[in-house]
């Protein structure tokens, strides 16, 4: 692994933060609102990020996992829920372009309306009953046939940038399986009949993803909605956790970033009354900042490595416990990181309004985003001590 930037990484990076810098003069605001950040969008979406991991044969910019790491990291130290919600689109849209299990037909469908329309697509997996402390998810939604095309009814919870994106893509259980593994991977418009949205996105961080809950009552979509049905649809998302879930841990590290970067500026700036020197000089300060500059440096060669492994290997057992490692250790990082900066930089911190309080707040969903911490350190168990998940009793006994 060569451990430099190429040129090319170096340019993204550059572009990624000083989009990050024009996002973050308006972080506060959408974060207090609770508001979609539209104009980071559009501004993206302008960029051509809504293309920036699509393959070059289906007319995208064909960034890897790497680079698409590399940019959500410095995405995330601007406004980091314009980066986490933004990158629900390429958590969606790579493995529909990836899989094999997708048809020609629909795969270039979705091509199509990325790169030529730039549509933005969300992804709403989730659902009220489910916990990401458990690696199964039933599915409760319900997709069936009707005329003309299929109804779906049921409700997903924290579908990011719900009401910002142009389609959300959700997964259903197919009426007439027989297997509790189907499912069927349905790609719902914005003004799909059916289609609701009960905003109740008023939450402790991250709250301009507005991921707010969708309802699914009798919703009609056409037969080109379906992108995939199968028996089972753990094939399909196990072979892309890199996009489903490990692509998010770049936007945390890009908090950790940021918060590392405020606490320098508070410490090199701020000069207590009657004293020479600013709080930089405090031999606390020293040690601390020390201390959290080896956690943070760690955090990214983790991440940076996992992504790599991706890249160069496809979804192995390696990868897929590097993509648990990161996520784990990234988010230890955040958390440690926010706190002690937020401890540093005292009282005046703590107000509304202040940017720490803010990436405090933030990076607090670190270790609950998904797969939350325990599941990371569960997942990585097994591989290290070369165990067999399938001869593990469940954590909790099954219905």
């Amino acid at each position: 692994m060569d451990f430099g930037l190429s040129a090319a990484q170096e340019a993204l990076r550059r572009r990624c933060l000083d989009l990050a810098a024009d996002f973050a003069t308006r972080s506060a605001a959408h974060d207090r609102d609770g508001s979609h950040p539209i104009e980071n969008y559009d501004r993206l979406r302008e960029e051509g990020f809504l293309a920036l991991s699509v393959p070059r044969k289906f007319g995208g910019a064909g960034y890897g996992f790497l680079d698409h790491t590399i940019a959500y990291e410095a995405l995330g130290q601007g406004c980091p829920s314009t980066a986490l919600a933004f990158n629900m689109h390429a958590s969606v849209v790579n493995p529909v372009l990836e899989s094999p299990e997708i048809s020609a037909d629909a795969k270039r469908m979705i091509a199509d309306y990325v790169v030529r329309d730039r549509r933005m697509i969300g992804g709403n997996f989730s659902e009220p009953s489910t916990t990401s402390l458990v690696g199964e998810r039933p599915l409760a939604t319900r997709v069936r046939r009707a005329d003309g095309g299929w109804r779906v009814t049921g409700r997903k919870m924290f579908a990011s940038m719900l009401e910002a994106a142009d389609h959300v893509m959700v997964l259903a259980y197919p009426d007439g399986a027989t297997v509790s593994s189907a499912g069927a991977l349905v790609l719902i418009p914005r003004g799909a009949p059916g289609r609701v949205v009960n905003a109740n996105w008023d939450v402790l961080g991250m709250r301009a993803t507005r991921s707010d809950q969708l309802i699914l009552d009798d919703c009609f979509v056409d037969d080109a909605a379906i992108l995939l049905r199968t028996d089972d649809v753990r094939k399909f998302r196990y072979a892309y956790l890199n996009w489903f879930w490990g692509s998010y841990t770049a936007v945390y590290l890009g908090v950790a970033v940021a918060a590392y970067d405020e606490l320098i500026r508070m410490m090199q700036t701020r000069q207590p009354e009657g004293y020479a020197q600013s709080l930089a000089w405090h031999p606390d300060v020293r040690r601390q900042v020390a201390q959290l500059s080896a956690e943070l440096e760690a955090a990214r060669l983790i991440t940076y490595r996992s992504a790599w492994l991706s890249d160069t290997k496809g979804p192995t057992a390696e990868t897929t416990v590097a993509l648990y490692r990161a996520k784990f250790v990234v988010g230890e990082a955040v958390s440690r990181i926010t706190r002690v900066a937020l401890t540093l930089g005292g009282a005046h911190g703590i107000f509304k309004g202040s940017r720490m309080e803010q990436l405090f707040r933030d990076g607090a969903l670190a270790e609950i985003q998904p797969p939350p911490s325990d599941f990371c350190l569960w997942n990585m168990g097994l591989y290290e001590l070369s165990l067999d998940p399938a001869e593990m009793l469940p954590p909790m006994k099954p219905v």
